[in-house]
């Protein structure tokens, strides 16, 4: 009872406030009599009216600013009335707030009837970089927003392909809308009443330790019924033992009166004891069901490349095969799991030299891999590992051609406008399939047809929070930017002046490897003279090291048992001295060196090959 009555006070002004937000008035006006009369104190923390009249004429003030152009009275209004831990920590309001800066530097272009004022454009202007230098530099890696930060320094937006959506009619409208629903949305959750926010909490901590729980009874059944097999099969073990001991001891006892035993009879005892264990093994090393598997835990050397000879000589995949019934065939599988564990074994073959050119000896592989690839809507395991084979495959001229004739740089170009929505594996290795196509003249000329879309990508690539792509946005503007067609349409949109923005942020390597790039585009020579991949469907570009990366591996939806033999520890205790190898004598690659140091990437290279300092 104590206990009640010193939270009273706080309890009945809960109760208050919830009424009030609630719309129950004459419920109100009888709870706040009774209370009156009994002489119960309500809490002041709680008691103030939700529907402030302050915060109504802070909102009809703030658009009016908003509409006028009057920015000085708007970001007064907005930092006085916005708290502090939203306007810095919220995401919503920094983007907000971003684009907020931008409508009002371009205010004048949009909304003067004939020449703006040029003293009060350059204020706002100058109030705008101010902003992109201090406090708008927090989003100078999100690439929706990196275009922006050369508007300060193009001299006519309005002309300027990258801004051409602001100067659209619906651009302020839309914005505003974003602004009434930020200060609708901001308000609203201000107002919630405290005993709703209570009960909304406890109610979800109830819900999660119930899934929790639920989650812990599921893993425990499954423990339980892993034990329980495990039990029965050493109870059975256990059987076959005594009954095998209590022969040999029969045996040992008929010796002593003289009775001899023959090699045959523990022969046969041997092999009733082991049967069992040996069954096991032979079950595990013949389970071709997983050979990805085999070929990514293992680790590289002879044992791995036995058993990739193994495959090829076998032809696994049906390279070769005129029937219509392949493995390959398991690309266009209903299931998921069956397409993403034939993806990765694909992916596997493409990851080392001899699996590449078993794969490339016929365009079947590559046109299904393509077709794949455009039909999964997803950014799956399945797609990525598809996506992989493929880029690995453009490390070989006559592949990189039949692509490029398939129009797959057109499809690169498509999904890479919207760089955020893809896994990091999917836009590295996107970006530098994109940039191995491009350093062909065919890829080239591709590139040329549209030269403006290819260009703007690639720009907002170059500030892209994922550095691992930047020597392949690099590599790819320096060799398209070779044909003067599209050094013609990169000056027209102002590229030097973007490219110049990321010299300020950039470390010493990426700064050169810029300069690099600018001189490509103030040049007026018509082919680039320098070492790069021609049109020659020669084999010598081809690396030779192999290529497996972690990432094969990664979302593994199938997992060794326990005590199950899989990748090095199979091949080594399953095979070792049965299976010899019958590989062909590996071939010597280029004594190539990786294209390392200031300038573009100029050769094909693939990411794991890349990252590890392997020649391309």
């Amino acid at each position: 009872m104590v206990d009640v009555l010193a939270h009273e006070s706080e309890l009945l002004g809960l109760v208050k406030e919830y009424l009030d937000f609630a719309e129950f008035e004459d419920t109100l006006k009888t709870f706040l009599k009774e209370c009156k009369i009994k002489g119960k104190p309500l809490s002041k923390s709680t008691c103030g009216s939700l529907r402030d009249p302050k915060s109504l004429k802070f909102q009809r003030d703030l658009l009016a600013a908003f509409d006028s152009g009057d920015q000085k009275v708007f970001f007064r209004l907005w930092e006085e009335h916005i708290p502090r831990p939203i306007r810095d920590g919220d995401s919503l309001a920094q983007k907000l707030e971003f684009y907020l800066h931008i409508h009002f530097a371009i205010y004048l272009l949009k909304h003067s009837a004939g020449r703006p004022d040029k003293e009060d454009l350059d204020e706002r202007i100058s109030y705008f970089k101010t902003y992109l230098e201090t406090k708008g530099a927090a989003l100078s890696q999100t690439t929706e927003f990196l275009p922006f930060y050369a508007l300060p320094f193009v001299p006519n937006p309005m002309v300027h392909p990258s801004f051409k959506e602001l100067f659209q009619d619906s651009w302020t409208p839309e914005l505003k809308l974003k602004l009434e629903k930020f200060l609708a949305l901001m308000f609203k959750a201000s107002n919630t009443p405290k005993l709703l926010t209570l009960y909304k909490e406890n109610g979800q901590s109830n819900k999660d330790m119930l899934q929790q729980l639920h989650q812990q009874l599921v893993e425990a059944e499954r423990r339980s019924m892993t034990y329980l097999k495990r039990y029965n099969r050493i109870q059975a073990d256990y059987h076959n033992l005594i009954g095998v001991t209590a022969e040999l001891v029969d045996s040992l006892e008929a010796t002593v009166s003289g009775k001899m035993i023959t090699p045959e009879y523990l022969q046969s005892v041997c092999v009733r004891l082991f049967s069992n264990q040996m069954r096991q093994s032979l079950a595990r090393s013949v389970d071709f069901t997983r050979p990805g598997t085999r070929l990514t835990t293992s680790h590289p050397g002879e044992q791995r490349e036995t058993v990739l000879q193994a495959y090829i000589s076998n032809d696994l995949l049906d390279c070769h095969s005129p029937s219509q019934r392949s493995v390959l065939q398991l690309l266009q599988s209903k299931s998921e799991v069956v397409r993403q564990y034939t993806a990765r074994l694909i992916n596997a073959f493409a990851s080392l030299a001899e699996g590449r050119r078993y794969l490339a000896q016929s365009t079947k592989v590559l046109r299904m891999l393509e077709e794949r690839l455009k039909e999964e809507d997803k950014d799956v395991v399945a797609r990525e590992n598809v996506l992989g084979a493929l880029q690995k495959f453009s490390l070989r001229r006559p592949l990189q051609t039949a692509m490029i004739q398939d129009g797959l740089i057109f499809w690169l170009i498509d999904i890479l406008k919207e760089p955020d929505c893809l896994s990091d594996y999917t836009l590295e290795y996107s970006v530098a399939l994109l940039m191995n196509l491009c350093l062909r003249s065919a890829g080239k000329n591709m590139c040329a047809k549209v030269a403006g879309l290819v260009l703007k990508v690639l720009s907002d690539l170059l500030g892209h929070e994922n550095h691992e792509i930047q020597p392949y946005v690099n590599g790819a503007l320096y060799s398209i930017l070779s044909i003067p067609s599209i050094r013609e349409e990169a000056r027209a949109m102002g590229m030097e002046d973007i490219l110049r923005c990321f010299i300020k942020e950039g470390n010493a390597e990426m700064i050169r490897q810029i300069e690099f790039i600018i001189k490509q585009l103030n040049s007026e020579e018509l082919l680039d003279g320098v070492l790069e991949s021609d049109d020659d469907e020669d084999e010598d570009d081809e690396e030779d090291h192999d290529t497996m990366e972690a990432d094969l591996d990664k979302d593994e939806l199938i997992q060794p048992q326990l005590g199950e033999l899989s990748g090095e520890k199979l091949l080594t205790t399953e095979y070792l001295g049965i299976m010899t190898n019958t590989g062909k004598a590996r071939r010597k690659g280029t004594a190539g060196v990786q294209w390392g140091g200031p300038e573009p990437l100029r050769r094909p290279v693939t990411p794991s090959g890349h990252r590890t300092g392997y020649p391309a």
